[in-house]
């Protein structure tokens, strides 16, 4: 590597992988799928392209199921890791389409699908999002020169218990649907087409409790009250750019412009302990009213909790997550991130003690123990 020609084209090969990283084998020249109507109370039909200037499922609106699963990445050489990406690319194109499935089998051979959704395959509003972690930028690709400048290993928080199976990977797919059964269709069908090259490291399955009728109120939480109210809106793009959004005037590899960082922290919630706590502890320790959802003192879940006109916390507690998460000094998202989460079940802990909480997700330009996601126009084919 001392010849500069032969460093410099080292160096492209490398740049290249990242800039069309996620690249598909083959043009896909089809246009912008609609979403299509349906008379059945569920809609499987629906479809959000995958294509577009960022990843699909990070400004989305959340679909009711999900599903995060982590890979380490067994490939040898820089060539294999483009491969497995071009794969990766070619299926989420695949499975966020409506296909009519090949009826034809070979019983000498295994199928070429899992066969849960029967004859037909529907989009289901499926999302797969990719995001690339710290270890993938180690020596083994020779990536070190382009890692994004704030990516790292998630760390431990305060009063945090990490459980090693459930951290690292070197990529994670956020696979996220409106049935069950899509999302385990997507993950089987993933797993299939890459397992020369990933190798499954940990994977947890969330979902979205109880929403109102119109779908227009927030998501609640296991702990009965709405999660996720104080999320800047998705379609303000200024705000976007600003929270999510890496753009070029951030201090990024040119490759990272139109990604976005991840977190993903699994947090168990101590059920028991919770439901035998008194209404008004429970509503002071969220700020607002479980019923409604709204600041307390205020009628609807939107209000302004107008926290300048309660400045010793006598009615929002200082120490409630409306405050904490949220505390408009001096002005509105001062949490520079965008939060996508769901809760999950995993039965009982050794204790007893039902497994049960929140898969903690958020996306921001910034944050340091994250995962990169993929900008948008890498899961385009060129």
């Amino acid at each position: 590597m001392n010849d500069k020609k032969t460093q410099s084209k080292y160096q492209l090969s490398r740049r290249h992988v990242l800039k069309t990283l996620a690249v598909g084998g083959a043009v896909f020249s089809l246009p912008t799928l609609a979403a299509k109507t349906s008379n059945s109370s569920h809609d499987y039909s629906k479809t959000i392209d995958y294509r577009g200037d960022h990843q699909t499922g990070i400004i989305t609106k959340e679909q009711k199921n999900a599903s995060f699963i982590a890979f380490d990445v067994t490939a040898d050489t820089l060539a294999e890791l483009e491969q497995v990406l071009k794969i990766l690319t070619d299926r989420i194109a695949y499975l966020t389409q409506d296909h009519e499935l090949s009826a034809t089998l070979n019983d000498k051979l295994p199928p070429h699908e899992s066969g849960i959704l029967g004859q037909s395959l529907k989009p289901d509003s499926l999302t797969i999002t990719v995001a690339l972690g710290n270890t993938l930028f180690n020596e083994r690709f020779g990536l070190g020169p382009f890692k994004p400048k704030h990516l790292q290993a998630m760390t431990s928080f305060p009063n945090d218990r990490l459980e090693p199976a459930w951290c690292g990977g070197d990529i994670t797919l956020q696979i996220c649907a409106d049935s069950p059964e899509s999302v385990i269709y997507a993950v089987r069908d993933i797993i299939q087409h890459t397992n020369k090259y990933l190798s499954p490291r940990w994977k947890m399955d969330g979902f979205l409790p109880y929403r109102d009728l119109d779908n227009k109120s927030t998501a609640i939480n296991l702990f009965g009250f709405k999660d996720g109210t104080g999320n800047a809106p998705a379609d303000d793009k200024k705000q976007m750019d600003d929270l999510v959004w890496i753009t070029n005037k951030d201090s990024e590899p040119s490759w990272c412009t139109g990604g976005t960082y991840q977190a993903i922290r699994l947090i168990r919630f101590n059920l028991e302990f919770w439901d035998r706590t008194p209404l008004e502890d429970q509503e002071n320790d969220f700020g607002r009213h479980k019923v409604s959802g709204a600041p307390i003192g205020m009628k609807n879940e939107h209000d302004s909790p107008e926290l300048t006109k309660d400045p010793h916390g006598d009615r929002v507690l200082f120490n409630s997550h409306m405050r904490r998460a949220e505390p408009r000094n001096p002005e509105r998202h001062t949490a520079k991130l965008r939060r996508r989460s769901y809760s999950y079940s995993l039965g009982l802990t050794e204790t007893g003690a039902l497994d049960m909480g929140l898969i903690f997700v958020s996306f921001q330009k910034t944050l340091k123990p994250a995962l990169l996601i993929l900008k948008k126009d890498s899961m385009v084919n060129h």
